[in-house]
């Protein structure tokens, strides 16, 4: 059943109506019910932890709640997600099954209960992972060196979209992670993704080839930005290293592809190729291969572990725990509810944690490609817009970036996620508060002040001048949801990956579309074939554009013409 041709459809319709006229329904009075607020907030307790997530500054009752509860019922929310984990192949378009969960779940675990290919899944799954420890760990303790015998300790991963934006998040939250800095102390590891040859430059400038291990991902070893850095990279290698050219390539590049012969025929040997598998998409795919070699090989296979345990707590936690009970569930269905009733377009995600500056942008990867589509799953053109443009920064230098426009511009959405604890305290004698105190003021306070606004009333009682009032009103009535989880370590970053990868799920099945396709990547890589063979032909042998329309015509003559 489709989500607009049920019931709870029009109703939701009809209380999104009354959210945006009736003055009554305005978060400065919503938050004043105190019964509510403790309705709207879920909490998950594992490891010696939790997580709350507090939803009472959405614009919602516990009503609209129930409505939208209703509303996953009535187009088989739970039969989907079910049909996930047990490996139905749900991505249609392509045939696949979608099993980025079975990359997480612990030795022993007994996923042919579930799945009836689980146990083989899970076997092959465990021997690739029990491949990356002991090349890490070859690696790390200097058995593994390079081609002239110097212990390898520099890593650049060479990867674009899913290769690159989960890795780089995961390393970037792990860095100041007490555990995770020690054990990478005198490591370094850096993300190439754009074929841009700055990106290159700036990448390996300072790093001796000799120490350095070039790990190529790309699961195809086709993809074109990729491979062109591939191939640069070897070439510095090749130029840096002084020794046997097969032995060089063989001690410092290995990879992470389907594509073995093709691997080989790049000259990396047989034993440092880690697969992964079709029913991994790209942008789901930090927790096999992809990431988990690299992040092994800077921060230890054991740390690594850690955050697989955090991303399968989650999946157990969404795949067991009631709906009214369920985090990824709450976040999905709210963002239904925002995008889809309410018309807000735009979603921002707000850590109040610098280690998480990179988490954004894997999000924005993870729902925008997978959410971003115009026909339902059986290919009927959906009546409403699915998806939302997904942006944000860490808190407090988003303050003082967009969230003026969040203020007092354009309504947009956000979730803020706070630690209780930071990874590097720091309170010094004389200061009101510690320094993480600092930052959790402004986690504590910004919801309220979207929510609550600053009303023409409370300008006049506190003096302010007449003809600057309307400049400092704020409507308020602006939503968020706050999560705050005790510590962010390498467990939490797995729990937080899992969270927002099956909100995204949640959305999708929701709105009955494909989460899991990509199709709107390919056309433009189908038209930079054309480009790129027209630049070849003209830089080679002064051929004449030709085959493109006006406009990009006179852009092409321009450059050609530049003559570098």
């Amino acid at each position: 059943m489709k989500c607009n041709e049920v019931p709870q459809f029009t109703s939701l319709q009809t209380a999104a109506s009354s959210f945006k006229s009736d003055d009554k329904l305005h978060l400065r009075e919503l938050c004043a019910d105190s019964a509510r607020c403790a309705g709207l907030v879920a909490t998950h307790r594992a490891d010696g932890r939790k997580i709350i997530l507090d939803y009472s500054r959405q614009q919602v009752t516990g009503e609209t709640m129930e409505l939208l509860f209703d509303l996953a019922d009535k187009v088989g929310l739970i039969e989907k997600r079910n049909d996930m984990r047990r490996g139905v192949k749900i991505n249609i378009t392509e045939g696949r099954s979608v099993l980025h969960q079975a990359l997480r779940m612990p030795k022993g675990y007994d996923y042919g209960k579930i799945f009836p290919d689980g146990t083989a899944v899970l076997k092959e799954v465990h021997a690739v992972r029990d491949k990356i420890q002991d090349f890490s760990e070859r690696v790390r303790s200097g058995a593994f060196k390079g081609a002239t015998g110097k212990e390898l300790k520099n890593f650049v991963c060479i990867g674009i979209g899913g290769s690159q934006l989960g890795p780089e998040f995961v390393n970037e939250a792990l860095r100041a992670d007490p555990s995770a800095s020690a054990a990478s102390e005198g490591r370094t590891l850096r993300f190439l993704a754009n074929v841009d040859p700055v990106d290159f430059s700036l990448c390996t400038s300072d790093l001796d080839p000799e120490e350095t291990l070039i790990v190529v991902i790309s699961k195809t070893f086709t993809t074109a930005e990729t491979m062109l850095n591939a191939r640069t990279a070897r070439k510095w290698m090749l130029n840096g290293v002084k020794a046997d050219a097969k032995e060089v390539v063989s001690k410092h590049v290995i990879a992470v592809s389907t594509a073995i012969d093709k691997c080989k025929a790049f000259g990396i040997d047989e034993d440092n190729i880690f697969g992964f598998w079709e029913w991994v998409g790209g942008r789901f795919s930090v927790c096999s291969a992809v990431g988990i070699v690299p992040l092994s090989l800077q921060y230890s296979y054991e740390v690594m572990s850690d955050f697989l345990d955090g991303a399968h707590d989650i999946d157990e936690h969404f795949y067991e725990a009631p709906l009214r009970e369920n985090i990824p569930v709450i976040l999905g269905l709210l963002g239904v509810w925002n995008s889809t009733f309410m018309g807000y377009e735009t979603r921002a995600l707000l850590p109040y944690s610098q280690a998480l500056k990179r988490f954004p942008a894997h999000i924005q990867q993870v729902d925008m490609e997978s959410n971003g589509k115009r026909v339902a799953i059986d290919g009927s053109i959906l009546p409403f817009q699915a998806g939302e443009i997904n942006f944000g920064e860490p808190g407090t230098n988003g303050q003082h970036s967009f969230y003026q426009l969040m203020h007092q511009g354009r309504v947009v959405p956000a979730d803020f996620i706070g630690f209780m604890e930071s990874q590097t305290p720091v309170k010094h004698d004389g200061e009101v508060v510690s320094n993480h105190d600092e930052l959790m003021s402004n986690f504590f306070a910004q919801p309220d002040a979207l929510a609550y606004g600053k009303t023409l009333t409370d300008l006049m009682q506190e003096g302010v001048k007449e003809e600057i009032r309307p400049h400092k009103v704020f409507s308020g009535n602006r939503p968020s949801s706050s999560m705050l989880m005790t510590k962010l370590d390498a467990f939490a970053v797995g729990q937080l990956l899992a969270i927002y990868e099956h909100r995204t799920a949640v959305q999708g099945f929701i709105w009955g579309i494909n989460s899991f396709d990509q199709w709107g990547v390919e056309l433009g890589k189908v038209l930079a074939t054309q480009v790129r063979s027209q630049l070849n032909a003209s830089r080679t042998n002064q051929a004449q554009v030709q085959g493109f329309n006006s406009s990009t015509s006179a852009l092409l003559e321009a450059f050609l013409a530049h003559g570098k």
